[in-house]
């Protein structure tokens, strides 16, 4: 089993950057197969987009950038398609609270993927994930089951401020 490497990072460089985004897209579509689906080219572009993205994207910042860099301008509701198939699929994540996506930083991971949840800077628009003991997990269901709640999503997005943005404080 690989053990989960480092995210894309401007601790990286611009190389190392492009090596992690080539084995994300490879292992993305090596799990589509895997599960029966098809990453076609297009969903591949929207995922390389959001791997190369430095904060989370709206659709609309999504198009944009598409039309930028493959030439093209993609109408809106495919993008949604597009971007619900790879939430879908664990290979994209949709921040609720600010109606933005970015990539699963785990796509070339191969272990269990965790419940995520994010840490949001309102300052810069850093976001980090981070996953949940399965432990905290099911001691929340069994709170939430207790109280006769009905879940519907389970993922967390904390707003604050980043280490570099609150000037390295915790």
């Amino acid at each position: 089993m690989r053990a989960c490497p480092a995210g894309l990072s401007a601790r990286f460089s611009m190389q190392q950057n492009a090596q992690r985004i080539e084995q994300a897209l490879v292992r993305a579509e090596h799990d589509c197969v895997q599960a029966g689906q098809r990453l076609t080219s297009k969903r591949k572009h929207i995922l390389q987009l959001l791997l190369e993205a430095r904060a989370p994207l709206s659709a609309y910042e999504i198009i944009d950038r598409y039309a930028e860099a493959f030439g093209t301008k993609l109408p809106a509701m495919s993008v949604y398609r597009m971007l619900q198939f790879l939430a879908d699929n664990k290979l994209a994540h949709k921040l609720e609270t600010t109606n933005q996506y970015l990539a699963c930083s785990h796509i070339a991971c191969e272990h269990e993927h965790s419940v995520p949840q994010f840490l949001i800077c309102d300052k810069c628009h850093k976001v980090e994930e981070l996953g949940l003991r399965r432990e905290l997990v099911d001691e929340l269901h069994n709170s939430v089951a207790r109280s006769g709640f009905t879940l519907v999503s389970q993922q967390l997005e904390l707003h604050g401020l980043c280490s570099s943005c609150n000037g390295g404080k915790s």
